[in-house]
């Protein structure tokens, strides 16, 4: 790469190299440097042309008195690393206060801007940590599955409060789900919960309405979404009105007009707003372009969405849930989806989120999820990570970021076909400090899957922060669970990963096999190799049973323990195979006991009994 190419690469948070899962160094390549330095917004195509932006950048970085962003203690004086002269600060909730000097007065927990010298300067007053939760345990199980095969459709709201409330029974301290992001309701067979269109907003496909066609061990989405989509909007069409609903949407505003304007112009000119006229693809130039009653359609959803969930979580509170609802933050959002519609300058764009090469990729992986823009992150105060957060905490008080790598560096890949992705530093100190200012008003426990190419001192920067890692057994073959680190939540696996049953029997392995993914030699190594593993894992936990491997579970160091439906109920197949798409079926495997009465399954409780036995109660008391 070229010095003034790669300087500035360098200076926009481009790394110039990385070391992969196989131990090798992996150099920055200059096309992919220029593509990334595009996606920011940063367009040069010549040796010239990037000497000028550095300069420009340069310059500008010069004259700033103050750094873009201050982490503070909320309520205590700040000094001010530099004397900004006269200043003035905007609080979050508008109000304003005027000084000089380097010194500030103590301000609340929250995200503020100070405005000096033509410079801004993000405050971000945040809680050193969170507290770490008492020692306790959940079940996650999948949404969609909690009406068993012999019942048509799939999981709704409803079924979610009725499966929790029975767990409650059992002494769970939470019930987990898949991401209930907006989706695609036009495409029936875009159902993947973490390819979402919008994640502050909810899906209505969940709604409960009581509809449902087919019966069967896996969802068939073909037909039950369009089913799903005409009941609904038979119910609104007997809709007559309600002040609650007048107030949500009073409450939402322009952000959940745009959305249900989107939504209502995805039924006629499709799911990718890349896809239509030109004068819709822009949120300016399509208002007007809806009729009004269209677009209270979609808002009524949000709302129904947003009542019952809102009902669901008061209920398992209520029955003494510590946490309630376990809600899942997807890494990312569809690039042709609603939030990119709307938020599009949040984004970085032509390029995608994935993964480095690894041993079974070794190309690297492309999830087709636009990247948060840096950049614009800071530039805007991280509202719309501070957004996004909020959104999921209305509902829950335990929440998981996917993949939370991304908060340290995001591996982003090129849409041109054969240029290899590269990572892209983030503002993580930051953004670790947003979490903890919303989770600090919520009074919510927040868990990061710190899975993969970790970086470099980020598990600590997590313990530091009282946000809780990830074990996972099946990756701690050689840990004993007891020797887990408290800041923790521990379980088995999760729905990217083998069941209970299928790991021991290596049932991923032949399902790769069977789908011609790997060959017979590869196969008859994984099935080997696997059945070494498994009879280590007996070895630690002392059998070969799920009931051992949970007694091992609910003795792990980690504070909280999450126990896998499938798990409980002894399932082989596990509810997503990664890097498929149809070949295998995701995310549509239903439970063979319904949600509302997995708490009085004789598994369960005697899970149940397990965990109270290691001191895990559903309150920590």
């Amino acid at each position: 790469m070229t010095d003034a190419i790669a300087a500035l690469a360098d200076a926009m948070g481009i790394l110039p190299r990385y070391t992969d899962q196989m131990g090798g160094t992996r150099t920055t390549e200059r096309d992919t440097a220029l593509a990334l330095l595009a996606a920011m917004g940063v367009e040069v195509t010549t040796e010239a042309e990037a000497e000028d932006r550095l300069a420009a950048h340069r310059d500008t970085e010069a004259r700033r008195r103050l750094p873009r962003f201050l982490i503070l203690t909320p309520n205590a004086t700040t000094r001010l690393p530099a004397d900004p002269g006269d200043w003035g600060v905007t609080l979050e909730d508008g109000a304003q206060i005027e000084g000089r000097g380097r010194d500030l007065p103590p301000l609340p927990l929250g995200r503020h801007v100070l405005r000096a010298g033509g410079m801004e300067t993000t405050l971000l007053t945040a809680p050193a940590s969170l507290p770490l939760p008492p020692r306790g345990w959940g079940v996650t199980a999948p949404l969609w599955g909690l009406r068993p095969p012999e019942c048509a459709g799939f999981g709704d709201y409803h079924d979610l409060r009725e499966t929790g409330l029975s767990l409650a029974r059992a002494g769970a301290g939470f019930l987990g789900i898949n991401p209930i992001h907006a989706g695609f309701p036009t495409e029936p067979a875009w159902f993947s919960p973490y390819s979402p269109s919008h994640r502050r907003r909810l899906n209505p496909l969940h709604i409960g309405t009581g509809a449902g066609l087919s019966t069967g061990a896996l969802v068939d989405y073909a037909a039950e979404i369009p089913a799903k989509r005409r009941a609904l909007r038979a119910a609104y069409d007997a809709f007559t009105g309600d002040a609650d609903f007048d107030t949500f949407c009073a409450e939402e505003g322009a952000a959940l007009t745009l959305f249900a304007t989107h939504q209502a112009l995805s039924e006629h000119h499709g799911a990718l707003w890349t896809d239509w006229p030109a004068h819709l693809q822009d949120p300016a130039t399509a208002t007007g372009a809806v009729p009004t009653d269209a677009i209270r359609y979609h808002q009524w959803l949000q709302w129904m969405a947003h009542r019952q969930l809102t009902d669901a979580q008061a209920a398992l509170i209520a029955a003494g849930m510590r946490h309630g609802l376990y809600l899942d933050l997807a890494v990312g959002t569809h690039p042709a989806g609603a939030e990119t519609w709307a938020d599009r300058h949040w984004f970085a764009q032509g390029v995608s989120l994935g993964a480095p090469p690894d041993p079974f990729a070794p190309d690297g992986q492309r999830w087709s999820l636009a990247p948060l823009n840096p950049e614009a992150l800071i530039a805007g105060h991280f509202a719309l990570l501070a957004d996004t957060l909020r959104q999921q905490m209305r509902y829950s008080r335990l929440i998981r970021i996917d993949h939370i790598l991304g908060f340290d560096r995001a591996f982003w890949v090129p849409d041109q076909p054969g240029l290899p992705g590269a990572y892209v530093a983030m503002p993580r100190a930051a953004m670790l400090a947003v979490i903890l200012i919303e989770a600090a008003r919520a009074g919510a426990t927040v868990i990061g899957e710190d899975l993969g190419n970790i970086p470099d001192g980020l598990q600590g920067a997590l313990a530091e922060a009282g946000i809780l890692g990830c074990r996972l057994m099946q990756f701690e073959r050689d840990t004993p669970p007891e020797t887990y680190p408290a800041p923790t939540l521990a379980a088995f696996g999760t729905h990217d990963l083998p069941t209970h049953a299928g790991w021991a029997d290596g049932a991923d392995i032949r399902a790769r096999h069977a789908i011609g993914r790997i060959g017979d030699e590869t196969l008859t190594r994984g099935l080997a190799a696997r059945a070494d593993e498994a009879r280590a894992h007996a070895a630690m936990t002392g059998g070969e049973d799920a009931s051992s491997m949970h007694r091992a579970l609910a003795r792990a160091g980690s504070a909280l323990v999450a126990v896998q439906a499938e798990d409980v109920l002894e399932m082989a197949q596990q509810t997503n195979l990664p890097g498929t798409i149809d070949e295998y079926p995701n995310w549509r495997r239903k439970l063979p006991v319904a949600g509302a009465d997995l708490g009085d399954d004789p598994r369960l409780r005697a899970i149940a009994g397990v965990m109270r036995d290691a001191g895990r109660a559903p309150t920590g008391a």
